[in-house]
């Protein structure tokens, strides 16, 4: 049954394809189930051996049962499910028919329900860890969860009403955990707010939740909610979790008295609570990066974040704690949906170990964290990778002679015994051994088996040097509207540059493919959101007319069922002559033609003719985060090569480096060799004064380009190269 072309299927998927060729009776013997489990067991973990003698007594007796699979309506009859409908609403007290399938018809549960399994299963393992006085402090499932509830009943007492927000601002910690978990089972919504936002970005955010209590990190995050908080109708109480707040005001509480509040509400009042939740209605806000206008509030029900989490672990092969626990560094913001299932839910569903990287890892103190951790996975987004690639190749850079050739030679090992299948085992262990090996350990990826990409497409050149020092980035794509992950890639679906296959259970489209098979992506599945807190207009705008959820990327599906993404309709350029240029792969292309430019953005909506704006690589100013005059060291060797001694962007601009300003132009005139059509040719450029940065408001929380906000700021410039 495993020796098909798709590979080894799930004891579930064996057991379906058994039940078309069997009895149910012969189905339902323990002995056919245990064979069946077994060998997939075997597959996945390998066969015993000498040094295992126990091997059966260990797995054997856990594989001898196998439940048998409810259909669609007895899994809607024997579910606890509120009334419902529609498969969307925009009322956050609303509730949604739920797009159970037979492909994948488990149980609705609540995020209450997943957290107590867990704690059942894994009650006494560690789960969460924070570093405080340079030492690692640890807790268990268990002590996370009475957290959870004692903050759950904090809550209550601070007067939470149902259906109500509670805002989390601040960076990722422990106590975000605890009023996260603690803010759904009390019977609010939680949302997270971007550490980076301004006053007036919570302001929006709290406001459109109805937020009762905001949880604030520290005195920077509460000077901004007090600047705000007269605007607030429904906010009740303000709680610091790091440090004490240096006014003394009502309804402002530390940590440790809010943790305190709690102590006279009973655990009974808090168990009815729990009990009429009903895992089709909303527990999550994701209010979305505004990377194309105004942000939206996305209502993700239980069942949506419980069911995701399930399907990502198995697809992302992150075992469940009792056949080996896994380990990650939290670090990206919470706020976004792509590090809140991997650190958070998908943490609690398979029994992982959380460790929070310190408020400055993307100051430089991530990598610290990850030598001390040794993580077993880790997620990044594209720009975490590509400033990790950017700071090895310096690195090596800098190495004498022999040392850099031999990991040149190392890495064109790797990537040709894992792209090409060279088939050189002794030749690829060797360079592993001697060089890689050593090179992922000085990343803190010496025990790491799982990597991960997502929130917005990776460069092909990323992940080709990442393949040199044989780490697979696993990608992902999908929405905040899709729960995060809808296709992904992982050790059973690696095919880059493709983002995997959908995942289990979900289902795709493709609408208005034209000749090249290439179409928007529709969405349909358990992943898919509830609808956009008070706006209907633009949740059936989200939703075509049979309710799949339209993506807006562009996108085409091979014979093997791998998606590839191509762009994106909102980013579409539509040229004066009414050509449609994807703008992405053309801009990846100059970047890969010259190494020395950090970001590239396409211009050419309504125009005669395609430009692009260009940014150099500089080093940041690591207090504030802002981009520097000064060129990265890259940078500054690219222009060497050129005969520049340039060492400032105020070196080049403007013209002045005439060698840099050449080598651009040859770059564009090898892009322009390679384009499909006269339209899509750059005929202009332009360098600007600064990289683009999240705190300049080009790039959004996630590193996303935001390209209104680039076309508004710098409107001189472009206009400039259309005179």
């Amino acid at each position: 049954l495993c020796q098909t072309k798709h590979g080894g299927f799930s004891c579930e998927h064996q057991t379906d394809l058994l039940s078309k060729r069997t009895p149910t009776s012969l189905l339902r013997s323990w002995w056919v189930s245990f064979i069946i489990r077994l060998h997939c067991f075997w597959i996945k973990n390998g066969r015993p051996t000498k040094e295992n003698p126990f091997f059966f007594l260990k797995v054997g007796l856990s594989l001898i049962h196998t439940p048998e699979k409810k259909n669609v309506e007895e899994v809607l009859a024997s579910a606890c499910l509120a009334p419902a409908q529609s498969l969307w609403t925009t009322d956050a007290a609303g509730s949604v028919r739920l797009r159970i399938e037979e492909a994948c018809p488990e149980e609705p549960i609540t995020v209450h329900q997943m957290f107590k399994a867990s704690v059942d299963k894994y009650g006494k393992m560690y789960a969460l860890a924070s570093k405080k006085n340079n030492k690692w402090e640890k807790i268990t499932f268990l002590e996370y969860y009475q957290s959870s509830r004692r903050a759950a009943r904090s809550f209550l007492k601070l007067g939470l009403e149902r259906f109500h927000g509670v805002a989390i601002l601040g960076f990722n910690s422990a106590e975000w955990f605890f009023s996260a978990i603690g803010a759904i089972i009390a019977g609010g919504i939680m949302t997270g707010i971007y550490a980076t936002s301004s006053p007036e970005a919570c302001q929006y955010v709290a406001s459109d939740s109805k937020a009762n209590i905001i949880v604030v990190e520290n005195q920077k995050q509460l000077d901004k909610i007090l600047q705000i908080h007269d605007r607030l109708p429904h906010l009740k109480a303000i709680v610091q979790y790091s440090g004490c707040p240096q006014q003394k005001l009502s309804n402002l509480y530390s940590w440790a008295e809010f943790m305190e509040l709690g102590l006279d509400v009973s655990e009974k009042e808090l168990d009815d609570i729990i009990s009429s939740q009903r895992a089709n209605q909303c527990c999550v806000l994701i209010y979305t990066s505004g990377t194309t206008g105004t942000s939206k509030g996305v209502m993700l029900s239980h069942d949506n974040i419980t069911w995701t989490a399930h399907h990502a672990s198995r697809v992302g092969n992150i075992l469940p704690a009792d056949t080996m626990q896994e380990s990650l560094v939290s670090y990206l913001p919470l706020s976004h949906i792509a590090a809140q299932i991997y650190d958070l839910w998908t943490g609690i569903q398979s029994g992982g170990l959380v460790y929070f990287a310190q408020p400055d890892a993307l100051k430089g103190s991530l990598i610290r964290t990850l030598q001390e951790v040794r993580p077993s996975s880790h997620m990044g987004v594209p720009r975490v990778w590509e400033k990790m690639m950017e700071k090895i190749k310096e690195g090596i850079s800098q190495c004498g002679y022999v040392k850099k050739k031999l990991v040149t030679w190392a890495m064109s090992v790797s990537l040709e015994e894992i792209t090409v299948n060279a088939e050189k085992p002794f030749l690829f262990s060797l360079a592993d051994s001697l060089v890689l090996e050593k090179l992922r350990a000085e990343l803190g990826f010496s025990c790491c088996q799982k990597f991960f990409s997502g929130a917005a497409p990776i460069g092909s050149e990323t992940v080709q040097f990442f393949l040199g020092l044989n780490i697979r980035l696993y990608e992902a794509y999908g929405m905040s509207e899709s729960t995060g992950p809808h296709f992904m890639s992982g050790p059973k679906a690696y095919k880059p540059p493709s983002c995997g296959k959908v995942l289990p259970g979900c289902r795709y489209k493709m609408a208005d493919v034209d000749s090249d098979g290439i179409g928007e992506i529709c969405f349909w599945g358990r992943n898919i959101f509830m609808g956009f807190l008070n706006m209907e207009d633009k949740t059936r705008e989200a939703l075509d007319e049979d309710w799949w959820l339209r993506s807006g990327d562009l996108g085409r599906i091979d014979e093997e069922g791998f998606l590839y993404i191509t762009g994106r309709i909102k980013e579409l350029i539509i040229t004066a002559g009414g050509e449609n240029i994807p703008p992405v792969p053309i801009e990846e292309a100059v970047k890969k033609e010259l190494p020395f430019i950090s970001n590239a953005m396409m211009i050419g909506d309504k125009r005669k003719f395609l430009s692009i704006l260009l940014t150099l690589k500089c080093n940041i100013d690591m207090e504030t985060m802002a981009p520097t005059e000064e060129l990265s060291l890259e940078a500054v060797k690219c222009c060497q090569q050129l005969g520049s001694q340039a060492t400032k962007v105020s070196d080049i601009i403007g013209g002045k480096d005439k060698e840099v300003y050449q080598a651009i132009q040859e770059g564009i005139d090898r892009v322009n060799s390679a384009a499909t059509s006269n339209a899509q040719h750059i005929q202009k450029w332009t360098i600007l004064r600064k990289d683009f940065s999240v705190s300049g408001g080009e790039l959004g929380p996630t590193m996303k380009l935001r390209r209104h906000v680039v076309l508004e700021k710098y409107q001189k410039e472009i206009e400039s190269l259309y005179k």
